[in-house]
């Protein structure tokens, strides 16, 4: 089989690195796993997972300038699945799934308050909630000591 891009060939690997693996395919090119292509696990060190000498079944991801980028991951077979985790998850309970993120009432809603209405009521309870705010932390101000006067 020739080196091109999508092609699964069998190669050996005949270096490794910090950054992946020299295999070598057939016909006597070589080409470059990268440590992110080399198993669907994070892969802190290719030595766990590859020897020198290993058979292993690549697919070749690129080819230029006679570099060949290879993968051991995308060589394995596997049914069409989805790989997101996420998407995976069961919706949470009590949660109502494709929910519109418009909360303004629908339809012909009419206030049964005026605007004047409403800000009249806003300005009553901000009031009373200010005099009680003030009334519960007087007591609480000063410095040290008692007070001077």
């Amino acid at each position: 089989m020739s080196v091109e891009v999508g092609n699964k060939l069998q190669g050996k690997v005949t270096g490794i690195t910090n950054f992946g693996a020299f295999v070598e395919l057939p016909g006597g090119s070589t080409g470059l796993v990268h440590i992110s292509e080399v198993a669907d696990s994070y892969v802190k060190d290719v030595n766990d997972h590859l020897k020198v000498g290993d058979l292993v079944e690549v697919k070749v991801l690129s080819e230029k300038d006679g570099k060949v980028a290879l993968s051991i991951k995308k060589a394995i077979d596997r049914p069409d699945v989805q790989t997101s985790s996420y998407s995976q998850r069961p919706p949470r309970p009590g949660r109502v799934e494709n929910r519109s993120k418009d909360f303004r009432p629908k339809g012909n809603f009419k206030s049964k308050e005026s605007f004047e209405d409403k800000m009249a009521r806003f300005l009553k309870t901000s009031e009373e909630n200010l005099s009680t705010l003030k009334r519960n932390t007087g007591a609480k101000q000063g410095g040290r000591g008692g007070r001077r006067g």
